[in-house]
């Protein structure tokens, strides 16, 4: 693998150098600046702290005014290693979703990661059921108990007002010993075929109740043996085209409303970067190979295999220029900025004035966006 410090060094050096050339031959826009900053909004789904939701929150304001385009729900606050974050009840929950949806009229895509088992964020100590993980229900090789459980997950959700899941994991369980998938029991199975039967009957189960799920970590993080949380997880040496099938199962049977990419480094697909900011991957293989036309969405991009690595703007330009549609903003990682929906506003902005981005590929996924937000019962 090349040296990563060495490559951002690089791609420092070529957006600086973009930027000093094209600053002084500033891109027409075809719609007005405030349209455009609105539909780079719609991009980003971020995270906050708050059980509770008043006019001087920074989240309300982010929605009111800046209009981001969703918001994702944690139970921990990781950079101050304390609870609660979002959710303290289940009446709270409930509250807090209805004062966020009722902030503007434009449909607020309200997220949380709820597959189950050790990925829970709705705990039994906050009044909720404790959920089986995808593993255990799946053992018995038969989709009842995934129907069981994912009925019961989507029903919750839409009982509180979360509207998105970002589930199931459609990792195969290629290395059980994977710190961050098979160690965790959020494979379905070994057998790709059984991981595509079992989400596509975790799927059919949210839109019964009107639940958007989303597949994930795309091209496949089962089979690595790090954790992206921490740093650059290389699947160069374990990957394989097997962990491709539940994406091009599902894909075909066109039951996947969002796709997640994941941060892992595969030299089989891109010996460049990561796959969250390969075009390679997300335009190549997931778009024009496999034929997925919704929404793409990136893994938190405060994990370690992104921070550690990249600059913020960098971050920013590679995932959209990758084809990426929603940017995942966690305020959950090593640190806290409430003033982060704006900074990443302006960068991406300025990016599409000088020339940097497209201002296409902002139509594209604002577009995306709002066809997936007409989903939601």
């Amino acid at each position: 693998m090349k040296n990563l410090f060495t490559r951002t060094l690089a791609l420092v050096a070529i957006l600086a150098t973009t930027f000093s050339c094209q600053s002084q031959n500033r891109v027409e826009l075809t719609v007005s600046e405030g349209q455009l900053r609105t539909e780079i909004a719609q991009m980003l789904m971020l995270g906050f702290r708050g059980t509770t939701l008043t006019k001087e929150s920074h989240i309300y304001h982010d929605v009111k005014n800046l209009k981001i385009g969703g918001v994702i729900l944690f139970e921990y606050d990781a950079p101050s290693r304390k609870r609660p974050r979002n959710i303290t009840s289940r009446s709270q929950l409930k509250k807090l979703c209805a004062d966020l949806q009722s902030i503007n009229e434009e449909k607020l895509l309200i997220a949380i990661d709820q597959e189950g088992g050790k990925v829970s964020r709705l705990k039994e100590k906050y009044g909720f059921p404790t959920f089986a993980g995808a593993k255990d229900m799946a053992i018995s090789g038969s989709t009842d108990s995934t129907i069981y459980w994912s009925e019961l997950t989507a029903k919750t959700l839409k009982q509180m007002g979360i509207n998105l899941n970002f589930a199931p994991c459609t990792d195969v369980d290629v290395n059980p010993d994977c710190p961050i998938i098979g160690k965790l029991g959020r494979s379905f199975s070994s057998s790709p075929e059984d991981v595509a039967k079992h989400a596509k009957a975790w799927i059919a189960a949210h839109k019964r109740h009107g639940v958007l799920s989303c597949v994930k970590h795309f091209p496949g993080h089962g089979s690595s043996e790090s954790d992206t949380h921490l740093g650059i997880a290389d699947v160069s040496d374990t990957w394989s085209d097997k962990e491709l099938i539940p994406y091009r199962r599902l894909i075909k049977d066109n039951v996947v409303d969002m796709v997640m990419t994941s941060h892992v480094y595969n030299s089989k697909l891109d010996a460049d970067w990561p796959a969250t900011l390969s075009e390679k991957v997300i335009t190549g293989l997931l778009r024009k190979r496999l034929g997925f036309k919704g929404v793409v969405v990136t893994d938190d991009l405060a994990m370690g295999a992104m921070v550690s690595q990249y600059s913020f703007d960098a971050i920013l330009t590679r995932a959209i220029l990758a084809g990426a549609d929603i940017l995942c903003l966690s305020n959950n990682g090593d640190t806290y900025d409430p003033e982060i929906a704006a900074k990443a506003i302006d960068i991406i902005f300025e990016k599409v004035k000088d020339g940097t981005i497209p201002e296409n590929r902002i139509h594209e996924s604002y577009n995306r966006i709002i066809a997936l937000k007409k989903k939601v019962k």
